[in-house]
């Protein structure tokens, strides 16, 4: 039995061992199956573990170029603060010294130096209008001199022949003189150059005056090209000298002193040239003859008066020179700013050296100041106040003046010029030279139409003549106020140092040149026109009011290089941009679809507007 049992539990023990065997194989099976989905996922996870320590790496390397850009952004904005503190630093300066040239007023020296220059545009006008009065006198000595020479009487057409080349070859010679202006300007400077000028006036006037007793009309010629020689080098050398002693605040009223000069001369002319005082057979000579008083006065004062300083300083290079005169000229010894003001100048020129007229002409950034230049010039000359010179005795009498009294108030034009210009001179710094110019277009074009009206209906309405009166006295108003001076002035304020002289030369050359035209050309015009003689006039002063309002400038209160950066400035603006100068400032201020950009330019205070895109947010 017990046998018995001992097999019983053999064989359970063997059942048992068995079962245990097979349970014990599933459990490793399931283990090793579950062992290798671990591994599986330690593989993974070791990879994973493997890409982040990289993307860690990378991130770190990223933090690092992020601190190194932050500090350099840092040591910028250090920069940056620097810069503004050293612009803040000059623009302060720049103020203080536009407050010191504002408290710079007229001293009696330098009203003596401008008094001394200006004679030579006294010259301009005096000779303009002297020949005028006189015609018939002078006719007729041109026929005694024929007949006693040849023995026979002087043709009609021979005559007048001699007498359109003795008026319009001071045209002539005015256009040789304007021509060589810059030449004369860098040769022997400001001064010196109107210095040789007088020796020309005196010549020129001698001859005409001398020719009466030389029975020569051959003499009063060559006299009257002379001095048209003359009087071209003074309107291209005394704007210039005037422009450039004259402070900043003053320079506006300075330069309208030139025009002052030639029209006191003109009216001066006209009262003389009366039958009352020189316009008789026996005064002409004298009458002609007068015009060496200006020159021999010129010639005594100017010397006591300083050369151009900057002249002195930026094209001559004599520093300590430029400084004796600026104190001669503001009558102080506290003439740094002055002196810096102009090397500033100076230095922004250091890469612009003299300019020929052809070199000029060629310069694509010099081309809009000068196209401006030509077109003032235009505008005066081709404004239609020669024509109105040559009708004025004609509106007269036909509104039943007398003879004499149509001749006293065609002087009465000249009073009013003279008093309309210093008027301008007191309003030019304070409305502008733009402003003026555009006044002066407008009025004179209101008044021309309203006289061609007048023309054509004086015939019905008999009161019209009165009117016609009006608008002549009108036109000659604003033409004093506007295109009578601001273009002489304005052409040197355009151009810096170097091709100033130049520029001068072309204005002065085209200004005599469209006067001899019109000289030449009135006549056939009036006669082929009639009463709608003014009309192109007109129509030209409509064109020239249209181009001042969209390309000329205003110059008021603004040194010569701040002038001259706004055109270099110009060159260089992205299509669409406006170039503006305004008071220094610093940075770019946003003003919606704007923002204000400063030009790196050696003057601070030149800007610009330009388009920018709106700030995108992130």
């Amino acid at each position: 039995m017990l046998r018995s049992l001992q097999k019983q539990v053999t064989t359970m023990s063997r059942n048992l061992s068995a079962k245990l065997d097979s349970i014990q194989a599933d459990r490793y099976m399931e283990t090793s199956a579950q062992l290798k989905v671990i591994r599986s996922q330690l593989r993974d996870l070791t990879s994973s573990v493997v890409s982040c320590q990289t993307e860690v790496t990378e991130v770190r390397k990223d933090v690092h170029m992020i601190r190194h850009e932050i500090d350099q952004l840092q040591s910028a904005k250090d920069e940056m603060e620097e810069l503004r503190d050293c612009v803040e630093r000059l623009e302060e300066e720049q103020r203080r010294r536009k407050a010191r040239s504002i408290d710079q007023g007229l001293t009696l020296f330098l009203v003596s130096a401008i008094f001394s220059a200006v004679l030579g545009m006294f010259q301009f006008g005096y000779n303009t209008g002297v020949i005028n009065a006189p015609q018939h006198i002078i006719e007729d000595f041109i026929k005694n001199v024929w007949r006693t020479r040849y023995g026979t009487t002087i043709q009609s057409s021979t005559l007048d022949f001699v007498w359109s080349v003795a008026v319009s070859i001071f045209a002539i010679g005015g256009m040789v003189g304007g021509f060589s202006g810059a030449y004369i300007a860098n040769r022997f400077g400001r001064k010196g150059g109107l210095l040789l000028n007088d020796l020309v006036g005196i010549v020129g006037a001698g001859l005409m005056g001398l020719s009466h007793l030389s029975s020569s009309f051959e003499m009063l010629i060559i006299g009257r090209l002379v001095i048209g020689y003359n009087c071209g080098l003074s309107t291209s050398l005394v704007p210039m000298y005037v422009s450039e002693i004259a402070p900043v605040n003053l320079r506006g009223g300075v330069g309208i002193v030139n025009q002052l000069a030639v029209t006191i001369g003109l009216l001066l002319s006209q009262v003389l040239g009366l039958t009352q005082l020189l316009g008789t057979d026996d005064g002409w000579p004298l009458l002609l003859g007068l015009a060496v008083c200006p020159s021999a006065l010129q010639l005594v004062l100017l010397p006591m008066c300083p050369e151009s300083p900057r002249y002195l300083l930026i094209t001559k290079q004599k520093e300590q020179e430029a400084r004796k005169a600026l104190r001669q000229l503001r009558h102080c010894n506290n003439i740094e700013d002055d002196v810096e003001e102009m090397k500033t100048e100076e230095r922004a020129q250091q890469a612009e050296a003299r300019f020929t007229m052809l070199q000029l002409v060629k310069s694509p950034a010099l081309r809009s100041p000068l196209i401006i230049a030509i077109v003032m010039q235009l505008s005066q000359q081709l404004s239609g106040i020669n024509a109105v010179f040559y009708y004025s005795t004609d509106i007269f009498v036909d509104a039943h003046l007398s003879a004499q009294g149509a001749s006293y108030a065609t002087m009465g034009v000249g009073v009013v010029m003279v008093l309309m210009t210093v008027v301008s001179i007191l309003l030019i710094e304070r409305e502008g030279r733009r402003t003026l110019h555009l006044w002066g277009l407008g009025g004179m074009f209101f008044f021309s139409v309203f006289i061609t009206i007048s023309f054509l209906v004086k015939q019905m309405i008999s009161w019209v003549s009165y009117l016609a009166v009006i608008c002549t006295f009108g036109f000659v108003v604003f033409f004093a106020v506007g295109p009578g001076s601001i273009p002489w002035m304005i052409t040197a304020e355009l151009f810096s140092q170097g091709p100033r002289p130049a520029a001068m030369s072309i204005a002065v050359l085209i200004n005599w040149l469209c006067n001899f035209i019109v000289g030449i050309a009135f006549l056939p015009m009036k006669n082929l026109l009639e009463d709608y003689t003014f009309l192109p006039f007109s129509l030209l002063l409509a064109i020239f009011w249209g181009f001042t309002f969209k390309r000329v400038p205003e110059t008021k209160g603004k040194t010569f290089e701040e002038i001259a950066a706004l055109f270099r400035q110009a060159q260089s603006l992205p299509s669409g941009t406006e170039p503006i100068l305004e008071e220094p400032g610093y940075g770019s201020v946003g003003n919606g679809s704007h923002a204000v950009v400063y030009d790196e330019l050696p003057m601070i205070g030149a800007r610009y507007i330009a388009p920018c895109k709106p700030a995108v947010s992130s």
